[in-house]
């Protein structure tokens, strides 16, 4: 067997708060969205990740998955969150830190999901 992506499915009680999050913070890139459906959608696009967000509040309700995005510039993806959108900074990790694993990490979180950065 062999895969070549992982696509994960976030579903938000209001799609906005996802779309403020990876379009507006991330800078994901919309690649196909159907918003008047019974349960709306965008399939999100950036450096190869690929994320589909949902609006279907029973499942945002019972899912709050994690991510990690590793990258090779921690340093710039943190000044830019956290210059651009300081309030989605995780209170428990919200600096670049140096993990008892050897990876340096930060995390945001908003109403749905949290993302931990990592740079090995």
């Amino acid at each position: 067997m062999n895969f070549s992506k992982l696509v994960p499915s976030i579903f938000y009680q209001d799609i906005s708060d996802g779309l403020k999050l990876f379009v507006d913070c991330l800078q994901f890139k919309i690649e196909h969205k159907d918003l008047n459906c019974s349960q709306p959608y965008c399939v999100l696009e950036k450096d190869g990740i690929s994320i589909i967000i949902f609006q279907d509040e029973k499942l945002a309700k019972e899912h709050y998955p994690e991510l990690r995005i590793v990258t090779k510039n921690i340093e710039e993806v943190y000044n830019t969150i956290a210059e651009s959108h300081p309030q989605l900074l995780h209170p428990n990790l919200n600096k670049v830190t140096i993990r008892p694993w050897g990876a340096k990490e930060f995390a945001i979180l908003d109403k749905q999901v949290g993302i931990r950065f990592q740079e090995w």
